[in-house]
């Protein structure tokens, strides 16, 4: 055990005379939550309601302001039906379920700064859009994009093409290429790419959002804990698949969308996790006694999603609590997360943040790795990257990025601690808490992970 994480045991067997989930009083934002019984769901019809109340000030009082910043004067989104551009969901009410037959959306700032929302549509989309034009057949609806966009004369027009962020690369080529002969040259040649606008509006959250993004995140740490129970789990019988599927099933039962396959793996003693081994988990394996197992979990729920890694610790025969080497070995993944969230500053970019963490725990002798990205519309969100698994060194363009006020996170990463309970081998802790960034400080959406989950 290094000398940080000795010196953590210390504080945590000083401040309660046991170890057992002494970290909570270490570490702020720890909390516990029990079952995703704990938290209402609405139904989808509710939903609706819910999401375009959230979706009309984003349209009113952000979009204007991203414009404005991102020196766009005209914004296009054009899309067809089945190969819709990645945000046009963020930017349409609910219910809807595709762009039909080509659907054109059109975005103009005025001259005091309000921006009009208008559809070029065979079907018009209703509130908040107005039609600009309905019906007629394709070639008419080019013509009167053309004719819409000479009347306004906007200088530059935004379009979703990105080299470098496929979230604003959502103009297909057969779509740029219609727009280009549509429109004469004077105007053609004022097309630029709307990538910093799309990412903006992508990675910023509004009071809206903020407010209801808990409640998401409660659901995904809530299923968590039902699986990382006596509940799910019987030693000895219990495989890691069987928990995955659990999750998933659950998630189903809750009529919550996952965006990736829930996972579970388990470390135990034997089985080796080298300080240069990249993950220590194994998948495919009946749960015992003595292991420690981990998920890693994703759901989206009011167009919002969450991405979550918790760990669980099964007792041993004759054990009553988790071993004070357990429950170091966690507090030095917190305390790697606040060296994290601690580096967090507006306008500081993602490589900024991650060579001041990569200084921090190497000043203390922590063995850890970090790869954190933005959260929200998206499970891998564009915004600042903050490492990646498999480079620990600057990210090119996406690590370039700034971080913004009112922006959320998975604060994402892993620390390796020697276990002397383990013949020396590491024990890996991989943790991830969905978090915001309100422009000073790191709040955890719904609390974060400062004690084991217990396996009986």
């Amino acid at each position: 055990m290094n000398k940080f994480a000795k010196s953590l045991l210390a504080m945590l067997l000083i401040s309660s005379g046991s170890a057992l989930y002494a970290a909570d009083s270490m570490f702020s934002q720890g909390r516990s939550i029990a079952s995703a019984e704990q938290f209402s769901v609405l139904s989808y019809k509710d939903r609706v309601a819910a999401e375009n109340q959230m979706l009309t000030p984003r349209l009113n009082e952000l979009l204007p302001q991203l414009m404005a910043a991102t020196n766009i004067d005209m914004w296009l989104i054009i899309n067809r039906e089945y190969a819709e551009d990645p945000i046009y969901y963020t930017l349409v009410p609910q219910p809807t379920f595709a762009a039909r037959r080509t659907t054109m959306l059109v975005f103009y700032r005025q001259a005091d700064g309000s921006v009009e929302k208008l559809s070029v549509n065979r079907y018009p989309l209703g509130e908040p859009y107005e039609s600009a034009w309905a019906g007629g057949d394709l070639d008419a609806q080019w013509q009167a994009l053309a004719q819409l966009i000479a009347e306004k004369d906007p200088q530059r027009i935004g379009i979703n093409v990105s080299r470098d962020w496929p979230v604003a690369d959502g103009l297909t080529h057969g779509l740029h290429q219609r727009l280009q002969e549509a429109l004469p040259s004077e105007l053609e040649q004022r097309l630029v790419s709307a990538e910093d606008l799309v990412v903006r509006w992508v990675e910023t959250r509004s009071a809206e959002e903020i407010a209801v993004y808990p409640q998401v995140v409660g659901l995904a740490r809530g299923v968590i804990a039902e699986a990382f129970s006596n509940r799910v789990i019987t030693p000895g019988v219990t495989t890691t698949e069987d928990v995955a599927w659990y999750i998933r099933e659950r998630f189903a039962e809750l009529q919550l969308p996952v965006w990736f396959m829930p996972y579970v793996t388990l470390q135990r003693n034997g089985q080796g996790c080298t300080d240069e081994q990249p993950f220590c988990g194994q998948s495919g394996k009946v749960i015992q006694r003595g292991d420690v197992i981990h998920t890693d979990v994703g759901i989206c729920y009011l167009k919002l999603c969450t991405d979550t890694q918790e760990m669980a610790y099964v007792l041993r025969f004759g054990e009553e609590e988790v071993p004070a080497e357990m429950q170091t070995a966690l507090a030095v993944g917190n305390s790697w997360q606040d060296h994290l969230t601690n580096a967090f500053a507006v306008g500081r970019t993602g490589n900024e943040v991650l060579e001041a963490v990569i200084a921090k725990t190497t000043a203390e002798s922590m063995i850890t790795s970090t790869y954190t990205h933005p959260l929200g519309f998206f499970g891998h969100a564009p915004g600042p990257t903050i490492g990646m698994w498999d480079n620990q060194g600057p990210t090119a363009i996406r690590g370039d990025w700034p971080i913004y006020a009112n922006t959320a996170y998975a604060i994402e990463g892993n620390a390796k601690v020697p276990l002397a309970m383990w013949d020396g081998q590491n024990i890996q802790i991989m943790l991830e808490q969905s978090a915001l960034f309100d422009g000073e400080k790191i709040i955890y959406l719904a609390g974060r992970q400062t004690q084991w989950h217990v396996i009986r």
